[in-house]
C-alpha cells in the first residue's frame, strides 16, 4: 500500500535549511534554491559545490557545527550530513516544530522524500520508489527523457495558450476535452522539435478553427 502523498511543494521565498556541506548537500540546495526557496547551508566545512553556489548568490552559509534550535524558522529542513547520531537529533527538533524534513538516505527520518525529476517548462514529471531504491527512479526517469524533448516546452505554451481562447468561449467541457485530444495527437510537437515554430502555431489555430474560434496566429505566441 502505498505511503507517501504526492503533491508538488511551493517553495518560493520560503526559508529552508541544508545542514550538511558535501556534494549531497550542495546538490539538495541548488534543488531548493532554483524552485526559489531561501536556502541556508550549515556546516562547519563546506565542499567546492558548496562554495560555488554560495559565490553565485543562490544560497548562504552558516558556517557552524548544528546544535538544537537551529532550525527555527525555516519552513523546510534537509539533514545531509552521514551521521546518524546528528540526523536523530535534527528530525527530533524538526518534528516538535512541525518543519517538513528530509533525512538524506534515511526513509524513516523523513516526513517527505524527493523524487527524480525531468522539467520540460512547466511539465514536471516525478518518478518515486517511495525511497525503495532511489537509483532506480533516477534510471527509470532517464528512459522517459526521449519520449519528453525539450520542445515539450514550447508544446505546453501552445496548450496554454489555446485553452485560454478555449476557455473565452462557450464550448462545453467535453468539447474543450475534445480539442486537447485533437491537439496531442497531431503534428505540433514534431514540428515544435523541428524547430517550425511557425508551423506548430499554424496548426493550432487550424484546431481552434474546427472548434468554431477564429483566432489570428498573432495572438498566440511562443517564448523560447
Amino acid at each position: 500500500m502505498p505511503q507517501y502523498y504526492p503533491i508538488m511543494l511551493d517553495v518560493r521565498n520560503r526559508h529552508a535549511i541544508v545542514i550538511g556541506g558535501d556534494r549531497v548537500a550542495a546538490e539538495k540546495a541548488a534543488a531548493l534554491s532554483a524552485s526559489g526557496a531561501r536556502v541556508v547551508i550549515q556546516s562547519e566545512q563546506f565542499c567546492d559545490d558548496v562554495l560555488a553556489l554560495a559565490e553565485r548568490g543562490e544560497i548562504t552559509l552558516r558556517r557552524k557545527a548544528y546544535t538544537r534550535g537551529d532550525l527555527a524558522g525555516f519552513f523546510v529542513v534537509v539533514a545531509a550530513t552521514g551521521n546518524s547520531a546528528l540526523t536523530e537529533q535534527i528530525w527530533d527538533e524538526a518534528q516538535e516544530r512541525g518543519q517538513l524534513i528530509n533525512s538524506v538516505d534515511v526513509p524513516a527520518r523523513c516526513n517527505f522524500i524527493v523524487p527524480s525529476v525531468l522539467r520540460r517548462g512547466q511539465l514536471t514529471i516525478a518518478v518515486s520508489t517511495e525511497g525503495a531504491s532511489p537509483g532506480l527512479a533516477k534510471r527509470i526517469r532517464e528512459q522517459l527523457e526521449p519520449h519528453f524533448p525539450p520542445a515539450y516546452d514550447a508544446y505546453l505554451q501552445l496548450a496554454a495558450a489555446a485553452r485560454t481562447h478555449l476557455r473565452q468561449s462557450d464550448l462545453s467541457y467535453e468539447q474543450r476535452d475534445e480539442f486537447f485530444g485533437d491537439f496531442f495527437h497531431s503534428d505540433i510537437l514534431n514540428q515544435l522539435t523541428a524547430g517550425n515554430d511557425a508551423q506548430a502555431i499554424a496548426l493550432t489555430v487550424a484546431l481552434l478553427k474546427r472548434c468554431g474560434l477564429d483566432v489570428a496566429p498573432e495572438a498566440i505566441n511562443i517564448t523560447r
